[in-house]
């Protein structure tokens, strides 16, 4: 506990939040102990109002429409999972045996919620202003979230936003290879416009895989992604 307090700046006058923050639903069961789920939810709209707040004091002459699709993009799980692995937060989780056994250290769903938990413990514990203090480091850097070159999110959809200006072009995924035991898989996953290889992913789901390997189409496109 005093290691992550360390490495996100921030001392915990009730630590028990911060212990439900890192505390997953799966190492619950049988325990009387309650869940990160409920700050999650709390967190959320932290999460939201910060960088809702940021933006509209920062970008001054944006429309709201276009405020809104770099807010979406930036609170999105695809987003919270790499901040979450800034700080190694994988590492402090409680988890249960099976989602231990199945990678869930590394799961993009429960870092990103456990991020949310622990703004929302934060903010409990400290208020608005150390919410606000933990939350603005992890965000790009306000130029390149102007310029529309900084994509963080649901990379297949935004590869298919940028694939569609062509309607002739045709995006599709395929599995190349899949590796390691039952509880433990490693997909490969490539992303073919037009039956040519534009990016490869891997991961531990399909999902994962193909998520990753559109990262690295659209990082090859000259857009920054991370």
């Amino acid at each position: 506990m005093k290691e992550l307090q360390k490495k996100i700046g921030y001392t915990f006058k009730n630590e028990k939040l911060l212990e439900e923050a890192l505390t997953h639903s799966s190492f619950t069961n049988g325990k009387h102990l309650k869940s990160n789920e409920r700050l999650e939810f709390l967190g959320d709209s932290v999460l939201s109002i910060v960088v809702s707040k940021y933006l509209f004091e920062n970008l001054k002459n944006m429309p709201e429409g276009q405020l809104t699709k770099i807010r979406a993009g930036v609170v999105c799980e695809n987003a919270l999972y790499p901040f979450a692995r800034k700080i190694d937060l994988g590492k402090y989780i409680f988890l249960g045996k099976g989602e231990e056994m199945t990678g869930g250290r590394d799961r993009h769903s429960i870092l990103a919620d456990a991020f949310e938990a622990l703004i929302a413990a934060i903010y409990l514990d400290g208020g608005i202003e150390a919410a606000r203090s933990f939350i603005l480091p992890f965000i790009p850097p306000l130029e390149k979230l102007a310029n529309g070159k900084f994509l963080l999110g649901d990379y297949k959809t935004v590869l298919q936003e940028i694939i569609q200006q062509n309607p002739e072009e045709k995006i599709a995924y395929e599995i190349a290879a899949e590796s390691g035991q039952a509880h433990n898989k490693q997909f490969t996953a490539n992303v073919l416009l037009n039956g040519q290889i534009i990016g490869t992913g891997t991961g531990k789901s399909k999902k994962e895989a193909e998520q990753n390997a559109a990262r690295e189409a659209i990082s090859l496109m000259g857009y920054e992604t991370n």
